[in-house]
């Protein structure tokens, strides 16, 4: 046997170590058994030791079956443990860290930097390196690192602890390489409590061209402005990766697919900088470093970031074999990637509604994105082409009509990858935008065997900007949140904390004692607002206010608002600060802020200063929603007018305004029922406006942006600036006035006339209910003239029954016929061009819910949305709103739902359901007839 052992020593004398001897090619193999033969090292009287070595080659050979390369070896595999003085020091997955000190990596010039240990490192099972130790300065510190030309992941690690006197949640700096920025203003602190955990690693990947100075520099700088700042890193990675695996090859005329863009192609060229945000095992499990393709590439389950619509999910996994091609080599992911993936099984085609499988991932607005999407087909059950065809949509755009996996790959168990290109743009709500990944089964059955989808893996990149930048945004703080507790003091001998503790209590007690006193003398007086800053008060609204009202509760009185103090409000938006922003306006800025020590989140709108209209319609709207109070207003909880001043605070709405989710946006499209829902929300809003007060109070601004979402998808009319009260006697019908409003939206006799009533704010939802159903701006140049004014596009439609024209292609096949009619016919009433011929709020309001229980019908009863058919009835006349009365009317929806109980197998469950339906516009009338109530 020692001979035996003898014989296997000259093996670990070849290159194998960083992988750079491949022992699954049997060639070299071969080759090396030659060498050992000549050299005399291996003998072959042997035949044990012969056999043996033709068992590896076989094994091996064996093992390749998975792939017709072998994983990439990189080239350049720096990692350094920042900080640390140990050497060389191995991680949980065997991963050789050198430290920085002594280190050729780090410049000699950094000698303000330190290193330390952390505080609290990880405990357990977590790997303590590189989160042991690290670099730290309040000054610039640079890291050279020597590297050879070609593509390359640089990886930094943060360990967000305290370490000696540094306290990382008041770490704010930037990382910069070559002319790019990979980080600005960056907290670890935040980045990790938003991500929930407690160390965080960010990717970017770069190219370093073949020059002289073949080094990648990294400077950590800490930001300037604020004096306690200081930058810090735990770990540095360099690695090389396979030329072109992400970037594009100059020769090759191909690119990843730019969605809805033209031209179609995107290059991705050598001077661009990516940082990688997502990357995902679909349908299987976490991928740690240790187990990529030579990369060091973790891949995190997708569980977090799949949103559920109708159908859950069928993750499956297969041990089978995979073919790799030349396009997609062994190397461009680990096999457990494609060898798991999500679908919906073979679902019916009576169950097709929507987005089956979504998945949602917030990132950075203004950015380009790289998606990357990996498939490969592993059911057995679809095996040839156009076997399994399905849609993909990519941030809300289509990206592939027919996506077809076989048809790209050539075969079963083949991977091959799909990239797409989109810009995010600033939707106006959140400085972070939310691109979404979308599979759809193809509804025509005809054009598939299966109707399913499947996605096996997906990464998506952040492409630098123009000035070379990628860094993001920090999240949002909550004023309230406690920062990691600062290191415990040595303790002081027993005598010493007694007498500490002795002191503290008995200044305790004067100090209460003498605030006591004070409050008692001092609590009959009234003081000026300008006395005492950081306080709220609550009163009627008043430019001259200046004394604080006591009230009885927590909730606020229907003709009382609450009174800010700029300290408050200042508190709330950490002085105002941009990274708050969710929205700008001719107004102002729009803040999320968090108020009652961060409790109660909500939406601060700041006047600008050099707005001369501004103040007229500050005053109005805090005079208008003070006295206001209904579930589809958006709520104003109150307002500041301190040293100039005038700032408007609102409940906060989550989601939104409603055309962020129509059109131009990032969120995936709305369904039909979802939008019937909110246009009958913001309709009983706008009812109530007109009705439900003393005085008529007409809005002037009706549009998709001023309807507002909440977390529930409630829609609360807002932005009541342009409002006006309207006629407060019999004698008149209208008000008199300066025509405002927005273009597209705005009553054409209104604006002939200058006379305003509550039917111009009927015309205005006319628009926004024909905006919601096409998915569309009112007015939009770059369309053919007839199409360019929506609303005069629908009436034309309408009128030549060819009303389904116009309907958003995420709708096609799902409105019922009769509920498109209806609809069409409440919307084009709504724009006629006399104004006494228009509807009433109410009986639009009547109208909507008739369409609704149109389209509810139609599924119940019949399972399956067809075609919109014919518009044109027998009647070819437009069938129009005519005062106060639609064609419809409650006897109308009683016959349906009698229609509906007939058919239902339970009377018991019909008579529920109908109680339920019959109330929804009761809702309406009880708030106005109960006004006390609201």
């Amino acid at each position: 046997m020692e001979s035996f052992t003898g014989y296997l020593l000259p093996f670990p004398q070849f290159p194998t170590r960083n992988k750079q001897l491949n022992l699954k090619n049997p060639i070299l193999i071969l080759f090396y058994l030659f060498i050992m033969m000549r050299n005399k090292q291996l003998d072959l009287k042997n035949p044990i030791l012969i056999l043996f070595y033709l068992f590896i080659m076989m094994f091996n050979q064996l093992a390749v079956a998975v792939s017709n390369d072998s994983p990439y070896s990189p080239q350049d595999n720096i990692a350094i443990d920042c900080g640390s003085s140990s050497g060389i020091n191995k991680a949980n997955d065997q991963r050789i860290w050198e430290g920085d000190i002594p280190s050729t990596y780090l410049l000699a010039t950094n000698e303000a930097s330190f290193n330390h240990e952390a505080l609290n490192p990880p405990k357990g099972d977590s790997d303590r390196v590189p989160y042991q130790t690290a670099r730290l300065s309040r000054s610039e510190f640079t890291y050279a690192i020597a590297v050879t030309p070609g593509q390359k992941f640089i990886r930094l690690h943060f360990y967000p602890d305290h370490y000696g006197d540094f306290d990382t949640s008041k770490a704010f700096f930037s990382v910069k390489t070559a002319h790019f920025t990979l980080l600005r203003n960056f907290s670890a602190f935040l980045t990790a409590r938003a991500l929930h955990r407690v160390g965080i690693m960010k990717e970017f990947l770069v190219n370093v061209e073949a020059t002289n100075d073949l080094n990648i520099a990294l400077t950590f700088t800490p930001t300037p402005s604020n004096s306690d700042s200081f930058a810090f890193v735990n770990g540095i990675e360099v690695v090389s990766m396979p030329t072109n695996l992400y970037y594009t090859e100059d020769a090759v005329n191909e690119g990843p697919k730019f969605v809805d863009r033209l031209p179609n192609l995107y290059t991705i060229k050598n001077d661009t900088a990516m940082e990688m945000v997502y990357r995902l095992n679909v349908g299987g499990t976490f991928i740690p470093a240790s187990e990529d393709t030579g990369m060091f590439r973790s891949w995190d389950q997708d569980n977090d970031y799949l949103t559920i619509s109708g159908f859950s999910r069928a993750p499956f996994e297969n041990n089978h074999s995979l073919s790799f091609t030349n396009k997609t080599p062994a190397y461009t992911a680990p096999a457990e990637v494609y060898l798991s993936a999500a679908s919906m099984g073979n679902i019916t085609q009576t169950s097709i509604n929507g987005y089956n499988l979504t998945w949602e991932f917030t990132v950075d607005s203004e950015f380009f994105f790289l998606v990357r999407l990996h498939f490969c087909e592993i059911e057995d059950a679809v095996k040839t082409v156009d076997g399994r065809v399905f849609y993909i949509f990519i941030a809300n755009e289509t990206a592939e009509y027919h996506a077809d996996v076989i048809s790209w790959s050539g075969g079963m168990y083949t991977p091959v990858y799909k990239d797409y290109v989109v810009f995010m743009p600033v939707t106006g709500v959140e400085k972070k935008s939310n691109l979404s990944v979308a599979l759809q089964a193809n509804p025509e059955k005809f054009r598939t065997a299966y109707l399913d989808a499947i996605l096996n893996g997906v990464e998506i990149f952040k492409l630098n900007d123009s000035t070379g930048n990628l860094a993001g945004t920090n999240p949002d703080l909550l004023i309230s949140q406690p920062t990691i507790s600062p290191p415990n003091e040595p303790r002081k001998n027993g005598r010493t904390s007694i007498i500490v503790i002795v002191s503290a209590v008995a200044s305790s007690v004067v100090l209460l004692s003498a605030v006591g006193f004070f409050i008692f003398r001092c609590g009959r007086k009234v003081y000026n607002s300008t006395a005492v800053e950081g306080t709220t008060k609550w009163g009627p609204f008043s430019f001259t206010t200046t004394k604080s009202t006591k009230t009885g509760g927590s909730s606020l009185p229907s003709d009382l608002c609450r009174y800010f103090s700029l300290a408050e409000i200042k508190a709330a938006t950490n002085n105002f600060d941009d990274v708050f922003i969710i929205g700008r306006g001719g107004f102002g800025n729009v803040y999320k802020g968090h108020i009652d020590n961060g409790t109660t989140t909500v939406a601060i709108k700041r006047l600008k200063p050099e707005s001369s209209q501004g103040a007229h319609e500050f005053k109005t709207e805090i005079e208008m929603l003070s006295k206001l109070r209904h579930v589809h207003l958006v709520s104003l909880i109150g307002y500041c007018n301190d040293n100039r001043e005038m700032i408007l605070v609102y409940e906060y709405m989550a989601r939104g305004t409603l055309r962020e989710h129509l059109y131009n946006g990032d969120n995936p499209p709305l369904s039909w029922k979802q939008r019937l829902q909110i246009c009958i929300g913001a309709a009983r809003g706008l009812h109530y406006l007109h009705t439900g007060a003393k005085h008529t109070i007409i809005h002037r601004d009706v549009k998709t942006t001023n309807i507002l979402l909440d977390e529930k998808w409630e829609a609360k009319v807002s932005d009541f600036g342009l409002s006006r009260v309207g006629p407060t006697s019999m004698s008149k019908a209208h008000v008199s006035t300066v025509v405002k409003g927005s273009m597209g939206y705005l009553d054409p006799e209104y604006y002939r006339r200058q006379q305003l009533t509550e039917k111009s704010d009927v015309y205005s939802f006319g628009v926004v209910l024909c905006e919601v159903l096409c998915a569309r701006q009112p007015l939009v140049r770059s369309v053919e003239k007839r199409q360019m004014n929506l609303a005069e596009w629908a009436r034309s439609c309408y009128g030549n029954g060819t009303f389904d024209e116009i309907v958003d292609e995420h709708l096609r096949g799902k409105i019922a016929a009769e509920c498109l009619r209806k609809y069409g016919e409440i919307a084009v009433s709504c724009m006629v061009d006399n104004g006494s011929e228009r509807p009433s709020m109410n009986d639009v309001v009547w109208g909507l819910e008739f369409a609704m229980q149109l389209q509810q019908s139609a599924e119940d009863n019949v399972g399956v949305i067809g075609a919109f058919g014919e518009m044109k009835g027998e009647d070819d006349e437009i069938s129009l709103l005519n005062g106060s009365q639609f064609s419809c009317s409650w006897e109308d929806m009683s016959k349906l739902k009698s229609s509906e109980e007939s058919k239902t197998s339970s009377s018991e469950q019909s008579s529920d359901a109908n109680n339920s339906n019959k109330g929804m516009s009761g809702i309406v009338f009880s708030e106005i007839n109960y006004p006390k109530g609201r």
